[in-house]
């Protein structure tokens, strides 16, 4: 993989575990954060290759429906990292609930960058 890319996707990693901690901390106080949810987000780090390796391709993918599987496939491990991990530290936690809210959100997000990540008309 290329360096530049690499480090792109560490560095993205790193912040968006950070931002994670933040928010969390933000709702439940720095000292009530369990120890397993700051290594849920050392998960982030590896997670983010894998945006690197799909994003390309649904940029250069003409069909709508292709290109928007791409980004989900792009973003779920990192979105669900994310989100499962933040949303288990509730106390009326129910994993089919947040379940269903991830695919739910996911296959939004993934329609709205296929809508908007369209490729050139020329490409």
């Amino acid at each position: 993989m290329n360096p530049l890319l690499l480090r792109t996707a560490l560095i993205a990693g790193a912040l968006i575990g950070l931002l994670n901690i933040v928010f969390v901390a933000l709702d439940h106080g720095l000292p009530n954060i369990p120890v397993w949810f700051y290594l849920a987000q050392l998960l982030l780090l590896p997670a983010m290759l894998l945006p690197m390796y799909y994003f390309p391709q649904a940029a250069t993918t003409r069909n709508f429906l292709h290109r928007a599987g791409l980004f989900a496939l792009g973003w779920a491990v990192p979105f669900a990292i994310y989100k499962l991990s933040s949303d288990a530290l509730k106390p009326n936690f129910d994993l089919a609930a947040a379940l269903i809210s991830y695919v739910v959100t996911l296959a939004l997000l993934s329609l709205l960058f296929a809508a908007i990540r369209r490729p050139a008309k020329g490409a």
